[in-house]
């Protein structure tokens, strides 16, 4: 991917900009009239790096947020603890939805899927 580019005339920054009737790319200035041929057709690249552990953005309080639903139907596997807040959200890399669990207690907050 290219840098950033600067006009040879005025030193201000070159925007990318279509020449509809030659159909090319060009880089134009909009201080002055100057303008040039882009060499590479990539205008913006944006790369996002997950880590491996990285599962679900969850939250930690997310226990406390008075507009999910709760259950008592559910024990924790980590505190005992008898009640969790749950929501369905899409799991990556799996189609359909997820039913997630996060512990009510303020001391753990452990999240689990069903």
């Amino acid at each position: 991917m290219s840098a950033m580019k600067f006009c040879r005339e005025c030193n201000n920054i070159l925007y990318p900009k279509e020449d509809r009737d030659q159909k090319v790319l060009l880089f134009a200035c909009r201080n002055c009239d100057h303008q040039e041929v882009a060499d590479n057709f990539c205008v913006y690249r944006n790369e996002i790096h997950h880590s491996v552990g990285e599962r679900t953005q969850v939250l930690q309080d997310v226990a406390a947020d008075p507009t999910l639903p709760r259950t008592k139907s559910v024990r924790c596997s980590q505190c005992n603890h008898g009640e969790a807040v749950f929501f369905q959200a899409t799991a990556r890399g799996e189609e359909g939805m997820t039913l997630f669990f996060v512990c009510c207690n303020p001391n753990c907050g452990h999240r689990w899927r069903d």
